[in-house]
């Protein structure tokens, strides 16, 4: 299909139904780490729910609603991003993120995010782009800070995981503060 370099050897390239083993070996080599922060890792448990993992994310970007993509470092697939919400007729939609330990600290995600908020706002005409992030998540809200998003607020207590509520913060950037972003 297509491959986007992202560079030292890392590769954006969209995550479809066929690559379901793959990407179950991804999640079993970082779950504990992935699943800190987000339900994700305790979804896919096995070859049949990757697959409709990947499966609800192939008719999602079908209806225009939301699409896929992995990271491969070397030829490995190592994590992944994502518009969880794509919303054209608001203008609006959520990006968000996953990475097993082997590959943080390399820029990826940054850098894989930003490719897609060109994407959304370049081509497709997005205005507002948002992130989530647990607020304990240090590591998510310095992507979003990176990417010179704003706070837009605190839900406290917004969502129940693994026994405890989790406050989530909520940011975002528009789409002329995107453009003067990518201009510094």
């Amino acid at each position: 299909m297509f491959a986007i370099s992202l560079g030292d050897g890392a590769e954006l390239k969209p995550l479809e139904p066929w690559r379901a083993e793959e990407f179950l070996a991804h999640v079993d080599r970082g779950r504990d780490f992935i699943g800190q922060y987000i339900g994700f890792a305790d979804v896919n448990k096995d070859l049949e729910s990757a697959r409709a993992f990947l499966q609800s994310y192939a008719e999602k970007q079908a209806a225009d609603g939301g699409r896929l993509y992995g990271i491969w470092l070397d030829g490995t697939l190592v994590g992944g991003v994502l518009f969880r919400i794509f919303e054209p007729a608001m203008g609006t939609c959520e990006v968000g993120c996953w990475l097993e330990p082997a590959a943080t600290g390399r820029g990826l995600i940054t850098t894989a995010i930003g490719v897609l908020i060109d994407w959304a706002v370049d081509e497709r005409g997005m205005h507002r782009v948002e992130w989530i992030a647990a607020s304990g998540n240090t590591a998510s809200i310095n992507v979003a800070k990176r990417l010179g998003m704003k706070h837009d607020g605190t839900l406290r207590e917004a969502y129940p995981y693994k026994g405890v509520r989790h406050d989530e913060e909520i940011w975002s950037v528009l789409a002329p503060e995107w453009r003067a972003h990518r201009k510094r």
